[in-house]
């Protein structure tokens, strides 16, 4: 059979299996069982066994449930409503006014999460009841935390970041450097784009609250010590040499109980349901994982990536037109597979091609995020969309709808960030 048939029906078989509701670790190891099997002469059984041990005890990947327990641990602190009260007092001389809270906690927020769900979920339980109780607009209030909640995603220490550090051979520090000044760039998008709004819609902005002296500003901001600690800590830690983002890993998590504990939120049932949650968290990741490392493993059998490869630069695509080829693919398939599985899914394919075009793997890697996060906003698979919809009761379509011009915000950073890619490159080469 030829590559583009046997191509074809692995495709087949991979969406008959997602679209039967099977799990999309047990969908990856499957079709790559059935690959090997019918199209290559190496035994499956041995090659699975080797490949699925080797992914999961990989020391790299063991920043990962260490990243995963520490958001878990401070999602169930009151940290949301001491950003609130930290942030409140100086977004009120800004168009748009505390509408820029959801911007500002979920950048901080990330910073410490590294989930895109639990920062929409974490800063969404405090800002949204408090928005609506000073009377700002529904859209704005659901819109302004949808699109920013991404950043979970970007700004390290991120989840997918490792994911894709750990399919890429990258440096994970690097990547989690490399994350931080265009997550920077997305928050100042976000609210440039609230102030627009603001300005253009003056009688939608509820009025001020009590103007408070500087004094009394600084005072509220001590609520934003022991998180802003917290984030220092760990990436001070990476980018001075310190330690590697698995023992940077390991600080957050202590840091983490240290202020769980200040806070008197750490009980044994707290303790006993963050262990739980990153838990749970933690094997889907890794199940994920584990099949795609064996699929990659497949197809490079099959011979898949190099015909493919082959085939993209017979092509002849500028650098410009294949990142503008993989942009929209990426999106599309986003709507329809969560960020970790997206990115475990192609890479065996993609990678080739980009080190071909000879596209740098730490740029590419912040550029896939990216696109990653459009589609966290975009239906029908939008995590962020199901996540405000539990917690406002909105339509999907709705919540789609109001998060629109952060969607295409995110592609405009796309943008500047191909025409910039020192934005992505500058941090990691300094260090």
């Amino acid at each position: 059979m030829s590559e583009v048939t046997v191509s074809i029906l692995l495709v087949v078989v991979l969406f008959a299996l997602l679209g039967g509701g099977v799990w999309v670790g047990l969908t990856l190891a499957g079709v790559a069982l059935f690959g090997m099997e019918m199209f290559s002469s190496r035994p499956a059984g041995d090659a699975m066994a080797m490949t699925i041990w080797g992914s999961a005890s990989s020391w790299t990947l063991t920043a990962l449930p260490l990243f995963v327990w520490m958001g878990e641990i401070l999602f169930r602190t009151n940290l949301s409503e001491s950003m609130f009260r930290g942030l409140a007092p100086w977004v009120n001389a800004l168009p748009g006014r505390l509408l820029h809270t959801n911007v500002i906690g979920c950048t901080i927020f990330a910073s410490v999460s590294g989930s895109s769900a639990a920062t929409c979920a974490t800063v969404g339980k405090m800002n949204i009841p408090e928005l609506k109780k000073r009377g700002y607009p529904d859209a704005q209030i659901i819109g302004s935390l949808g699109g920013p909640a991404t950043l979970g995603l970007l700004i390290p220490p991120s989840i997918i970041l490792i994911v894709y550090g750990v399919a890429a051979e990258a440096s994970i520090a690097k990547l989690f450097m490399a994350g931080v000044l265009p997550g920077l760039l997305l928050a100042a998008l976000f609210s440039g784009w609230i102030m627009v709004w603001a300005l253009l819609n003056p009688e939608k902005v509820p009025k001020a609250d009590t103007n408070m002296s500087f004094r009394e500003k600084i005072y509220e901001s001590r609520h934003l010590i022991p998180v802003v600690v917290l984030i220092a800590s760990v990436v001070a830690s990476i980018y001075t040499g310190i330690a590697t983002a698995t023992e940077a890993a390991a600080i957050g998590v202590v840091g983490a109980f240290i202020l769980s504990a200040s806070q008197r939120a750490l009980t044994w049932q707290t303790f006993r349901d963050s262990l739980l949650g990153a838990t749970r968290l933690y094997c889907m990741i890794a199940l994920i994982l584990a099949g795609a490392a064996f699929m990659t493993l497949s197809m490079g059998y099959i011979g898949l990536p190099r015909q493919l490869a082959e085939f993209v630069g017979g092509l002849n695509l500028s650098p410009a037109m294949l990142i503008l080829v993989l942009g929209f693919f990426y999106i599309l398939i986003g709507c329809f597979l969560d960020g970790i599985s997206t990115i475990v899914l192609t890479m065996g394919v993609v990678l080739p091609i980009i080190h071909a075009a000879g596209i740098d793997p730490i740029w590419f890697g912040i550029f896939l995020v990216i696109t990653v996060e459009t589609a966290q906003i975009t239906p029908p698979v939008g995590f962020n969309l199901f996540v405000l919809q539990s917690m406002t009761g909105k339509q999907v379509t709705y919540i789609a709808r109001v998060c629109a011009p952060y969607f295409c915000l995110m592609v405009a950073a796309l943008v500047i960030l191909w025409l910039f890619p020192g934005i992505a490159t500058w941090l990691p080469n300094k260090m």
